[in-house]
């Protein structure tokens, strides 16, 4: 089997074994933060990071969920980065932003940030400071889903199915899942621009 089958074939093995019941779940409470004017603030880093930026936009502009990530404003994360450490960054940016019980944190990571194995302490230390302020804490992650999963209140994990390509698969079905959600009718307000167009061309 080349590569590509191989990938492609891990990946219906990973959307057969998703937790739907999860995604639902995850739906309704984004429709009740947004019901109650709470803002969503999404986490990651690397690769994740860029996957934070893409979902803030489209829980923005489909969902009318306001929302923010820390990773859009480089000048901030390098500062805060130079000044007081990495480890910080996203505890001290959620403080900033006077997140409060109101709010909720959405991370994006494969791990879910580890602090005994100094993996994503970042994430470990934002997810401490929410629980602190009393927000809701969501997930999309891999492996066993490491500290956001087991702080979190409503976390998908991405089912391993291959050990070697757990990176790759995590941060695909982040946006899988994602995009779930902000098409989901319990979210989804605006639609999509190529299917408003194909709805007007219709006779």
């Amino acid at each position: 089997m080349s590569h590509s089958a191989e990938y492609f074939a891990e990946t219906r093995q990973i959307t057969d074994r998703i937790d739907y019941e999860m995604l639902e779940h995850i739906a309704q409470e984004l429709a009740d933060l947004r019901a109650r004017g709470g803002r969503l603030f999404v986490l990651g880093v690397g690769g994740s990071a860029a996957n934070c930026s893409h979902a803030v936009n489209d829980f923005r502009k489909l969902c009318g969920i306001e929302a923010y990530t820390p990773v859009d404003n480089v000048a901030e994360l390098t500062a805060r980065t130079n000044d007081e450490g990495w480890e910080t960054v996203f505890a001290a940016w959620l403080g900033v932003s006077r997140a409060g019980d109101n709010d909720a944190i959405f991370v994006f990571s494969v791990g879910g940030g580890n602090a005994a194995n100094n993996i994503s302490v970042n994430l470990v230390r934002a997810i401490d400071e929410a629980k602190r302020k009393g927000l809701r804490i969501y997930g999309v992650v891999g492996r066993d889903g490491g500290y956001t999963k087991q702080m979190g209140d409503a976390v998908l994990v991405i089912p391993t199915v291959n050990e070697e390509r757990v990176t790759p698969h995590t941060e695909a079905f982040h946006a899988v899942a994602w995009h779930c959600l902000v098409s989901h009718p319990k979210l989804q307000l605006v639609e999509n621009k190529w299917e408003s167009t194909a709805q007007a061309a219709r006779p």
